[in-house]
């Protein structure tokens, strides 16, 4: 299962990049493709790097105290020494709502940030299984694939938006094949966005599948995060991330913004029924 989520990532990556030459190829126009790769690179590398300290100011996370949270940092110290990586930085976030997250861009620089409400309501064996579901990610470097994916999809972002602009100012000439060539342009502006927003979106889905399984196999036990992924999906009805948007919605261990069928394109995390039932199928 793990083997094949990576497959999956690797996959979803090679389509994306395929978009993305596809649509340069489309355009021509190297000089511009060249500035909106240049453009896009500069912002997710400044992302990448910084992204932690952003995304714990914004939840206003503060350090969890050895002695206050002693229980908190042992299950992590447990953790991260059955997966043989060094210790995060381990930060709770003072809210009522249940949920954790993990980020950084390498297991050297990495942090958990947890809830006080996932504090609560979890027993000590389901939060061992959510810390290391998000010990994985650390583990996996799940912030930097999503970086890469986030690199192409804006690049991607910024050649439609081209082709909306050459489509309105440069594409209306009167002749057939002028025409013809603006809605061509514009059938590109519109719908590779969407395209390109859809297979980010997978690809954030298999390293949350991908987290699970390998947080699972981390603890040699998978029901203890299965558990707490009921509970918490049950648990997001009733007390919202009040600070939370949809830029950050991919960082935590449960999504407050669920939908089904066709919505479910649109999110950043698998159907929890989904998440259970592999947990549930694995072997120790």
């Amino acid at each position: 299962m793990s083997f094949g989520n990576q497959i999956k990532t690797v996959v979803l990556l090679g389509l994306l990049t395929g978009l993305l030459l596809a649509v340069g190829r489309l355009l021509g126009g190297q000089a511009g493709l060249f500035a909106a790769l240049i453009f896009s690179v500069l912002m997710n590398f400044g992302a990448y790097w910084f992204s932690d300290k952003i995304v714990l100011a914004m939840y206003r996370a503060k350090p969890a105290d050895k002695k206050t949270h002693a229980h908190l940092h042992k299950i992590v110290e447990e953790v991260v020494a059955a997966a043989n990586i060094p210790k995060p930085k381990v930060y709770i976030i003072p809210t009522e709502a249940a949920n954790a997250f993990a980020t950084g861009r390498n297991p050297k620089n990495a942090a958990v940030a947890c809830t006080e409400g996932i504090m609560k309501l979890l027993t000590d064996k389901e939060l061992k299984g959510v810390i290391a579901h998000e010990i994985s990610h650390v583990k996996n470097r799940d912030i930097l694939v999503t970086t890469i994916a986030a690199t192409i999809a804006g690049v991607i972002s910024y050649l439609a938006h081209m082709a909306q602009f050459a489509a309105i100012f440069g594409g209306g000439r009167r002749d057939d094949r002028g025409g013809g060539n603006a809605i061509t342009l514009l059938a590109l502006a519109i719908i590779t966005p969407i395209i390109a927003m859809i297979l980010q979106l997978a690809i954030s889905r298999s390293r949350e599948y991908l987290a699970d399984h390998s947080g699972a196999a981390i603890i040699r036990d998978s029901e203890p995060l299965a558990s707490a992924l009921a509970k918490l999906d049950k648990a997001a009805l009733h007390h919202k991330m009040g600070m939370g948007n949809e830029a950050t919605a991919s960082l935590f261990i449960v999504n407050p913004l669920k939908g089904h069928g066709l919505i479910s394109l649109f999110s950043t995390h698998p159907p929890l029924e989904a998440r259970l039932q592999r947990l549930r199928s694995m072997k120790f």
